[in-house]
């Protein structure tokens, strides 16, 4: 299978000759949703972005991130991260052959998301600060020294990232339009992404979707209307509380006539489960906030067929699902008691 700068080559920044780095990202499943659909009372779809090779969303920009980078004579690559940037970025080094740096908040970021760029050889430090003070920091280093800064904030990680625009626009048809679009919002990067891939297939739609975005209530800075100085939520992956993409995603939002709201991290937590529970599949909980989002303030009038984007796979922070999830019947080695046990 080609990853995605070979399979949209004309519609990628990338000439025949250069350099791609590629771990067959993309091509993920859009599932639909039985249960969350008959919830809501409209037809649902899951864009299921844990599918990727690190298992989210940010394999789909980093590949172009990291390919730009090596075109461009990098050895090094570095990032700030809440955990899933840093996992991609030390894959796609790794497969690079470059060095790779990650900056991440000290003791703020899921265990499964730290394993992976511990595993990759990344270079791991765990500032004694929040996401944004990490951004503010790797590019000041990148502007200072000849290291390849992959954050979102990178043009060729949005490039990358409209290519989910692409597949949901050839999964679902010119005969089945999408009315919406759900997704979490955390540095704005991905919904900024979205929109610019659904604007360039204009010519195949009939009309563009609503672009509806979620953040959590203790980092929503674009609900707010200014940053949050201290944000907090367990949603880890969207704990951001000054979005570099921000006004893109506000500009989105107002040119689709969508909306951002946000949600508890109660609300969070009763999404992710539901989808777990009663549509099989198991997400991050920060992708959770584009269906609590939907939960609780409702699907806009009009809208009959809205994708939702599960931007990170579950095991990226096991510690929420352990918690949060059903008890460990402890039972003994015996048949009688593995018969209580499972009939309870």
């Amino acid at each position: 299978m080609a990853g995605l700068i070979e399979r949209y080559s004309d519609r990628l920044p990338f000439a025949a000759g250069d350099p791609i780095i590629s771990l067959d990202e993309g091509s993920t499943p859009l599932l639909y949703a039985c249960e969350l659909s008959e919830r809501l009372g409209v037809e649902v779809w899951l864009k299921i972005e844990g599918a990727n090779p690190t298992g989210s969303f940010k394999d789909r920009g980093m590949t172009c991130a990291v390919s730009g980078a090596v075109r461009d004579g990098s050895t090094a690559v570095v990032c700030a991260s809440t955990g899933n940037t840093a996992a991609s970025a030390a894959a796609y080094a790794a497969r690079a052959g470059i060095t790779c740096a990650v900056i991440v908040p000290d003791g703020k970021i899921a265990r499964g998301k730290l394993a992976q760029a511990v595993m990759h050889g990344a270079r791991v430090i765990g500032l004694r600060g929040n996401f944004d003070e990490a951004l503010r920091l790797v590019r000041e280093l990148s502007a200072n020294h000849p290291i390849a800064l992959v954050n979102s904030v990178n043009p060729l990680r949005i490039e990358g990232q409209k290519t989910a625009a692409f597949e949901l626009i050839e999964a679902l048809g010119p005969e089945r339009p999408l009315d919406a679009l759900a997704i979490p919002v955390g540095n704005a990067g991905n919904i900024t992404a979205y929109w610019k891939g659904f604007t360039e297939s204009s010519d195949q739609l009939e009309r563009l979707p609503r672009m509806l975005g979620f953040q959590a209530a203790g980092a929503a800075p674009l609900v707010l209307g200014h940053p949050v100085e201290q944000p907090e939520t367990l949603a880890s992956a969207i704990r951001i509380g000054d979005p570099a993409r921000g006004e893109e995603a506000l500009s989105a939002v107002a040119e689709s006539g969508g909306a951002i709201n946000s949600v508890t991290d109660e609300q969070i937590l009763e999404a992710y489960s539901f989808l777990a529970s009663r549509d099989g599949v198991f997400c991050e909980p920060s992708s959770a906030a584009s269906v609590a989002g939907l939960i609780v303030h409702g699907v806009p009038e009009g809208v009959e067929r809205i994708v939702c984007a599960l931007t990170g796979h579950g095991l990226k922070d096991p510690e929420t699902a352990i918690e949060v999830g059903g008890e460990i019947i402890a039972c003994e080695p015996e048949l009688a008691a593995v018969e209580a046990a499972v009939w309870g």
